[in-house]
This record gives structure tokens, sequence and C-alpha cells, in this order.
């Protein structure tokens, strides 16, 4: 079996041979240093305007390779592979829609988009993030600083989502004893209040894997715990949990948004 080096080289290899492709890049915990033994392989292809995702099937690998734009917004498309017996992600990342992200980023403008496994969605500067905190392997791509800009529009909008999630579920589920719509609310609400503070901070955010432990809000687990389809038990958790955020927002950003 090849090293973890020689796999990484062989992958970029035949990534960047593909017809379009200008450069190739690992992301996620490999490029990170906090993977684990059984974590998988992020690639990225970069390319401009155009790619035809025939050619990454052309190569052999055992998967499913979707067509451009199948996982929708700005995530674009990519493959699960298994490459000799490693899981391998590998995603589309087109240079003209990224450099107008950019921009944007720059100019603290963004949008938020659904994106499956991700309780929050994204933004849209998800992908400029990606060339921060990945490694280049082939080609050459720009390393991106969080735009100061975004420091001050980003958290107040993640913040007035996660204040609107809270509310609804205090209205409309709480009093309804509906335990499994509160505790998604709550979920959803903590992922919403960490991308507030990790864009207070300067940090970008490329999933949802470790933000909660990234913003300290890994306490909404005891309020998770135990819970029941008590009406009082339900709005006494959606008010500690409140608490629980504006104390994490008070010490990065200052005073909790309200609506």
């Amino acid at each position: 079996m090849r090293t973890d080096d020689d796999f990484v080289n062989h992958i970029a290899d035949r990534l960047a041979t593909l017809p379009g492709v200008v450069a190739v890049s690992l992301g996620g915990s490999r490029a990170q240093g906090t993977h684990g033994p059984d974590s998988d392989w992020d690639f990225a292809l970069y390319y401009r305007d155009h790619f035809d995702p025939a050619s990454l099937r052309a190569v052999g690998w055992d998967g499913e390779i979707s067509e451009l734009g199948a996982w929708g917004g700005v995530f674009n498309g990519g493959a699960w592979l298994t490459v000799e017996g490693r899981a391998v992600d590998v995603h589309y990342r087109d240079l003209t829609v990224i450099e107008h992200e950019r921009s944007e980023a720059e100019q603290g403008r963004f949008r938020w988009e659904p994106l499956a496994f991700h309780l929050a969605g994204i933004p849209s500067y998800l992908v400029v993030g990606e060339l921060a905190v990945s490694r280049v392997l082939r080609g050459e791509l720009p390393k991106p600083e969080f735009p100061a800009a975004m420091r001050t529009v980003a958290p107040p909008i993640w913040r007035r989502q996660a204040d609107l999630t809270l509310r609804y579920a205090r209205t409309a589920h709480a009093p309804h004893g509906r335990l499994t719509e509160t505790a998604g609310a709550l979920a959803t609400a903590a992922m919403q209040t960490a991308h507030a503070v990790t864009a207070a901070r300067g940090e970008w955010v490329t999933n949802e894997k470790r933000l909660l432990e990234r913003a300290g809000l890994r306490d909404i687990d005891t309020l998770l715990a135990g819970m029941s389809p008590d009406p009082g038990m339900l709005a006494d958790r959606i008010d500690s949990a409140r608490e629980l955020f504006e104390a994490a927002c008070a010490r990065e950003i200052g005073a909790p948004a309200r609506g």
C-alpha cells in the first residue's frame, strides 16, 4: 500500500491531468492536521468556467461522480470515491465563481445556502475559505485573508438567524410538546451562533464537524440531554440555550442582537 504522501501525490497527479483542471488542493482535516486514522481524503479540482465530469469517470475509480451543479449553489458538485481502499472526496470548484464570491466577501456581502449534512447551511464565502485552509498540491491558488468587512457584517446576520430559529421553536413547537422539532431547532441555532462567533474572530469555516467546539458551544449537549415532550421543559431548554448563545456572542462580539 502507498504511504500517505505517495497516495496524495498519486491522486493529485491524476486529477491535475484532467482536461480543464488548473489546480488541485488537499482540504479538510488532512490539510489541517486534525485527522484521525479513519478520516477521509478531501481533494478539490479547480477549473475555469468548464469541466466535464466524464473525464473523472474515465479514470475508473469506484464511487459516485456527480454532474456540475448537482450539489447545489456554490458547493457545485463532486465525487465520493474509494481509491485503493481509502475514502476520497473530490469537489469541483470553478475559479470564476470563487473570484466573484471573494470580491463579494471583501465588500461584506454573502448569501446563505442550504447544503446536505449542514444543519445551518453554508455561507457563500465558504468556497473562499477553502482556499485559505487547504494545501495546494498542483498549480497555483490564492490564500485569502478573512475580509475585515465580513467580520462586521456576518455576525449579526448569523445571530439574527439563530434568534429567529429559537423564537419559532418557542412559539410553534415547545407549547405543543414537539420534542424532535425543538431539539432540531436548538441544534440548528447552535450552529448559526457558532458561525457568528467564528466570523467575528475572522476565522474561516468550511464545515460543521468541529464548529461547536471552536465556538465554545459544546455545552449545548447538556441542554439536549434528557429532554422530554413536556412543554414547560422544552420552553426552559430554549431559554437556557438562548442564554448560552448570548454569552458566547458577548465574549466575541458584544451585546446580543434582538429583533
